[in-house]
């Protein structure tokens, strides 16, 4: 289908922090894309340098969108042309019912007819939130408020969908819960770059993976391939092997990609 996200060569400060360090990576239409990383790696700031929620950022290279640049253009233009984010955390407004945050989510809309199709598609996904559609957001469970910041997300119809730790403080059973209806998304035509800490489920649910460490690319590869990687079992999935950290570093600086 072609490439429908294309970063060349960003590089984004704070203040004088050198957050990410000439990072590139191409999301295919209609895939499933990760980015993996430990804490601090620069997985959510390369999602929002892209969503320009970063001011005057990036500082060096290019974004462009379904054949347009969009570095440096306002965070509503680019939720318009087709990009949304899930960030982390979840991010509700909890004083307001679900209804009204599902709303939310479709303030750049006109489109009254489809916009009410889209939040039943909503629903279809998480018929829990249909139930209690009058609820303050505030009362839900992590599990639920993750639903509702995904349904949230949905509702502006995006091409392209950021899902910035989806499972974080999860139990295993809505984790996995989550996940399915990740795939389920993604099956149904919205291209997902997801960003995650959970190595297996993300590389069990993508086309293709990324490594971040300190704000650079280190690999990338299809998902299946750095599932087998001892390496990556190791280092990213907790899985020993007979690899010693000193020989990790090696591996490391051998594997850095652009």
């Amino acid at each position: 289908m072609g490439t429908l996200l294309e970063i060349k060569n960003i590089e984004t400060y704070y203040d004088l922090i050198y957050a990410i360090r000439g990072a590139s990576l191409s999301v295919e239409e209609g895939s499933i894309t990760a980015i993996l990383g430990n804490n601090g790696a620069g997985k959510t700031t390369i999602l929002r340098t892209v969503m320009g929620l970063i001011d005057d950022q990036p500082d060096k290279g290019t974004i462009e969108f379904a054949g347009r640049r969009i570095d440096g253009a306002d965070t509503e233009k680019i939720v318009r042309m087709g990009i949304s984010l899930v960030p982390e955390g979840r991010e509700v407004f909890e004083e307001l019912t679900i209804r009204e945050n599902l709303m939310m989510g479709a303030y750049t809309r006109r489109d009254k007819k489809a916009v009410t199709r889209d939040l039943d598609r909503v629903f279809a996904y998480f018929p829990i939130l249909a139930d209690r559609t009058g609820q303050w957001a505030g009362t839900l469970s992590g599990g639920e408020q993750q639903m509702l910041a995904i349904g949230r997300a949905l509702m502006s119809r995006p091409r392209l969908l950021f899902l910035d730790e989806p499972s974080l403080g999860l139990s295993p059973l809505l984790v996995k819960e989550i996940f399915e209806i990740i795939k389920k998304i993604n099956q149904e035509g919205v291209t997902i770059l997801l960003v995650e800490q959970n190595a297996k489920k993300a590389l069990e649910v993508s086309n293709e993976a990324l490594i971040l460490e300190n704000g650079r690319f280190v690999m990338k590869g299809q998902s299946g391939d750095l599932m087998k990687d001892e390496n990556v079992r190791e280092f990213y999935m907790g899985v020993r092997s007979t690899e010693s950290a000193k020989g990790y570093q090696r591996w490391k600086r051998k594997k850095v990609w652009r």
